[in-house]
């Protein structure tokens, strides 16, 4: 069965996930406004692009009208990690969604068994943790609900494959696996940086030359967001280092803002 993805968000988990839908026809992503519809149908084109031929941008429908969702076969709801408006999202989803859809979750962190109570269906519900940038990055984590059916797990498996991602299935616990075992490393090295008085891109160097790891820890909390590290962080109830709710309180959420743990003057170089 090939699904027709209703995608609901536009950021760039949203436009990551319809990008790599584009090699099919027949998938819809809305966004809340006209601008963010704009901003969503270049970044679409963009990453299909990169991804090579064998995707088409006009694959995808960009609206406005969550109506327009209606004949999707398996809905992903991808908008920002707050339970209230995840919630209050995914219960008009699910008034506009086919009986037979499944409904789903980019939750990080947040309990997926929660959210599908939110939309009274969760039967038809999995938490489909894609991560950040979707194009590139093979892993789904898939959380369920205890009453999700055998229907649900297989099409949601199926789905992973059919966009060329490998899926496992974890536990539905904050964080899942990734971030649960992550977030404390990369807290822990916000609090070495402050002890030891070494500059980021030191102890990023080190990790990278050191352990492999193809991107340092300061780097990569100013690319994840250092909101939505703290977001996670708490939802995990995980020590979060008081420099990072500094640093969000002054609106220095890392690359996306220009300034986080690293400074300004390294974004603009």
């Amino acid at each position: 069965m090939q699904e027709k993805l209703g995608i609901a968000g536009s950021g760039a988990i949203a436009t990551g996930l319809a990008a790599c839908a584009c090699r099919t026809n027949g998938h819809v992503l809305w966004a809340r406004s006209d601008t963010s519809a704009a901003r969503a149908t270049k970044a679409i084109a963009k990453a299909c692009e990169r991804l090579g031929e064998d995707y088409d941008a006009a694959n995808v429908t960009v609206t406005t009208e969550l109506a327009d969702l209606g004949d999707a076969t398996f809905i992903v709801e991808a908008i920002a990690e707050d339970t209230a408006l995840k919630s209050e999202l995914l219960g008009r989803l699910a008034d506009v969604a086919a009986d037979d859809a499944v409904l789903s979750t980019t939750t990080s962190s947040l309990s997926v068994s929660e959210l599908a109570a939110s939309c009274g269906r969760p039967e038809h519900f999995v938490g489909l943790h894609v991560f950040n940038p979707v194009p590139r990055m093979k892993l789904v984590e898939l959380a369920y609900p205890d009453e999700a059916s055998e229907d649900t797990r297989t099409r949601a498996s199926a789905l992973c494959a059919a966009l060329d991602k490998e899926a496992v299935d974890v536990p539905d616990l904050a964080g899942f696996v990734v971030n649960r075992l992550l977030f404390p490393y990369l807290f822990s090295a916000v609090d070495f940086m402050e002890q030891t008085g070494l500059p980021p891109a030191s102890i990023d160097t080190c990790m990278q030359l050191g352990a492999a790891h193809p991107m340092g820890p300061i780097a990569l909390l100013d690319y994840i967001g250092l909101d939505v590290s703290v977001a996670i962080g708490d939802a995990i109830e995980a020590d979060v280092p008081q420099q990072l709710r500094d640093l969000c309180a002054e609106g220095a959420f890392g690359r996306k803002a220009g300034r986080g743990l690293y400074p300004a003057e390294f974004y603009v170089r």
